[in-house]
């Protein structure tokens, strides 16, 4: 099945059981689907790694204004960080080779606005958040420059209908018994039945996409559970329930590709690795 007829289809069966529920987030988290399918798939499908790259950069400099609200950063840390996000995927799309020479760099260009400006009493804490940040949304993202364009559709849309499984699957296993268990006391909603549902969910994408692979299998859903706990935490930190409020149903964009940014460099490993 092409990935646009499977989108089309999860689309249709999705509004359909949103409006048998009646439930006012599902409809919203619905209608922005909507919005965002088309808007995530059509770079890639029709600009390859080119789109992806552009895609990258483009949610990467939204990504990064939440990330450094939520941490705290001042507006000349985001803005520095706003530029690496963006240089990373253009690095891995251009010169992909120079990737790894990259890497020692950027520890050294988030600590540059602290260090310019003297700051002896945080600049510590500035740059370690800036490091994490640029490794986690723009190491993340590039991912969409670096995987075939179809295996980063796959990812994408295999990310998505895990998520929407891991909801189901917590609200049918993840009540009582083993499912109930948390995966972690930064999430307690998070349960092993969650987990049940989204294999489930990206595995039945994978397989309707012709890709029934065991390595991207594990790169979605050990994405989607490590990206949904390092955002948990970070959250927790800031006492905050969501990186934003703009995007209906879901919060802020952030808190949508929380998983997308740890599973496409899984994804980018399983694939180096012959795993794919």
């Amino acid at each position: 099945m092409d990935p646009v007829t499977l989108t089309l289809g999860a689309l249709g069966l999705g509004g359909a059981a949103v409006g048998a529920s009646r439930r006012a987030e599902l409809a919203a988290r619905w209608r922005t689907w909507l919005v965002a399918a088309p808007l995530v798939l059509g770079p890639l499908l029709v600009g390859g790694r080119t789109g992806g790259a552009v895609l990258a950069a483009a949610l990467g400099v939204v990504a990064a204004v939440e990330y450094a609200r939520l941490t705290g950063l001042r507006r000349l840390d985001a803005g520095a960080l706003a530029l690496r996000v963006v240089v990373v995927p253009a690095v891995a799309l251009v010169r992909p080779d120079l990737i790894g020479a990259l890497l020692p760099v950027l520890p050294l260009a988030a600590a540059l606005p602290a260090l310019l400006t003297g700051d002896a009493a945080s600049g510590g804490r500035r740059a370690a958040h800036g490091v994490f940040g640029t490794l986690w949304i723009g190491g993340g993202l590039a991912g969409l420059a670096l995987l075939d364009p179809q295996v980063a559709v796959a990812v994408c849309l295999a990310v998505a209908v895990a998520d929407v499984g891991a909801w189901c699957g917590g609200r049918l296993l993840g009540r009582r018994g083993p499912g109930a268990r948390p995966l972690s006391p930064l999430s307690p909603a998070k349960t092993w039945g969650g987990v049940a549902g989204a294999v489930l969910g990206a595995g039945a994408v994978l397989l309707a996409l012709g890709r029934p692979s065991l390595g991207l299998l594990v790169a979605v859903v050990a994405g989607g559970v490590v990206g949904d706990l390092l955002e948990s935490m970070l959250k927790r930190e800031a006492g905050r329930k969501d990186a934003g409020d703009w995007l209906p149903g879901f919060g802020g964009l952030l808190d949508r590709v929380d998983s997308l940014l740890v599973a496409l460099p899984l994804a980018v490993l399983v694939t180096a690795l012959g795993l794919s």
